[in-house]
């Protein structure tokens, strides 16, 4: 039976779950996989801090030279979170000749490059199942399963936080500040929810995703960001009486050498699956040209479904004799074969609000007009309160250019009578 020694670098949530998955399925591992898989460090701040867990003190270690330098340690599972120290103890790791098992999706999608260059001068593995969408095996299915496809999107809800706070305003109603104070109260949103609300963290997985499932390097750079701060109690509610669901979308698409890659809130039918994926859950809709559309759906984080993930990772990179690595460029430069699209097309959703004044729809519709912007249906909502004279508008339109789109909105501002523009979100049917 082959014995595999693996370092932990972090404790928390994840790391937790992973001692636990070892610990516990310890026996039920060396049956079904003829594994023999020893926790024989853990990298810690504080070797005396009260944890979750049994587990000996002679396993903590506040110096990371010491599982560096140990030759019986063959894998370093890392999910610390953040750039550094990750991003060195990573590196430092494969130039060793280490395999790395992480979680971080953050570290690999700005440093990715670097880390494969380090594991293919050493033979070392570089593994990070768990750095998209929890517990849901989307990498192996993209780079295992679905070989035999030319990928041409990918789309999902990839952060579990923002979907579990736009559920709950959809289903109680909910003031998205309200809501995200009980995210935070449950420990489901970080005390500074930045990357989460703001649409990085998704950004991050998606480039992951976006660079394996499109066989080029997407860069987090390339990526159109737009988070929910802005998504209000009307809109969802106006959504919800046209048939919509609000959801924060991860959102690729190739066309030949023309990648699309975006995140930001977005309408979508209420007869798509992925409107029905709800609370802090994940799921991704994949189109290839032979399967057609694949969907899957799971726990998108927490402290045992992505701990599943890394055990998953640490097994199977445990089996190989010879690690495998992207045949993509996978360089900090982007690709000169590929171009990205940023003037992608959408219906769009428009909430302003106007002075209850004669001839203000005119100016604005005359206003889309010029831009090319169609409008297939207008809504003039009434509000319990109405804010001094003005009153909201709302506005769907036939498909147009997101740049066309800007324009009007840009050019919508200077209208003396358009107090605000409210929201202005894509729709996906």
């Amino acid at each position: 039976m082959k014995k595999v020694n693996v370092a932990l670098l972090g404790i928390g949530n994840v790391g937790t779950g992973v001692y636990k998955i070892l610990t516990d399925n310890a026996e039920d591992i060396k049956h079904r996989e003829e594994m023999d898989i020893q926790i024989k460090k853990i990298l810690v701040r504080d070797i005396n801090k009260k944890r979750n867990i049994d587990a000996d003190k002679s396993l903590y270690t506040t110096d990371f030279d010491e599982i560096l330098n140990d030759k019986d340690i063959d894998i370093i599972a890392e999910f610390m979170g953040g750039v550094e120290p990750a991003r060195t103890y990573i590196l430092k790791a494969l130039e060793s000749g280490k395999t790395v098992v992480t979680a971080n999706k953050e570290v690999l999608a700005k440093h990715w490059p670097i880390f494969e260059e380090a594991a293919k001068k050493t033979g070392a593995g570089l593994y990070f199942e768990a750095s998209v969408a929890g517990g849901i095996p989307i990498i192996r299915a993209i780079t295992e399963s679905l070989q035999a496809n030319n990928i041409d999107s990918v789309m999902g809800i990839i952060n579990g936080t923002t979907n579990y706070i736009l559920t709950e305003m959809s289903e109680k109603g909910a003031s998205y500040a309200n809501v995200l104070q009980e995210a935070q109260n449950q420990g489901l949103a970080e005390p500074d929810p930045t990357n989460d609300v703001e649409g990085y963290d998704a950004a991050y997985k998606l480039s992951i995703l976006a660079s394996l499932a499109f066989h080029s390097r997407v860069h987090v750079e390339n990526i159109y960001i737009e988070g929910i701060t802005k998504i209000n109690t009307l809109d969802i509610s106006w959504a919800k009486e046209l048939g919509y669901t609000i959801k924060l979308l991860a959102i690729g698409k190739k066309n030949g050498t023309v990648i699309e890659v975006r995140v930001h809130p977005a309408l979508i039918k209420n007869t798509h699956p992925l409107a029905s994926v709800r609370g802090a859950y994940n799921a991704i809709f994949i189109h290839g040209h032979a399967i057609g559309d694949f969907m899957l759906y799971g726990k998108g984080a927490g402290e045992m479904p992505t701990a599943s993930a890394v055990v998953s990772d640490i097994i199977y990179a445990s089996h190989m004799d010879k690690h495998r690595y992207t045949t993509f460029e996978n360089t900090y430069a982007q690709p000169k074969a590929i171009t990205f699209n940023t003037d992608w097309t959408s219906e769009y959703f428009i909430h302003l609000r106007v002075l209850d004044k004669p001839g203000v729809l005119s100016k604005i519709a005359g206003l889309f007009g010029n831009n090319g912007v169609s409008i297939a249906s207008m809504m003039q909502k009434q509000t319990e309160e109405e804010d001094h004279g003005s009153v909201p508008l709302v506005f769907i339109t036939h498909e147009t250019s997101e740049q066309s789109m800007k324009k009007s909105i840009e050019q919508i501002k200077e209208i003396e009578d358009v107090v605000e523009v409210v929201s202005l979100l894509r729709v996906i049917d």
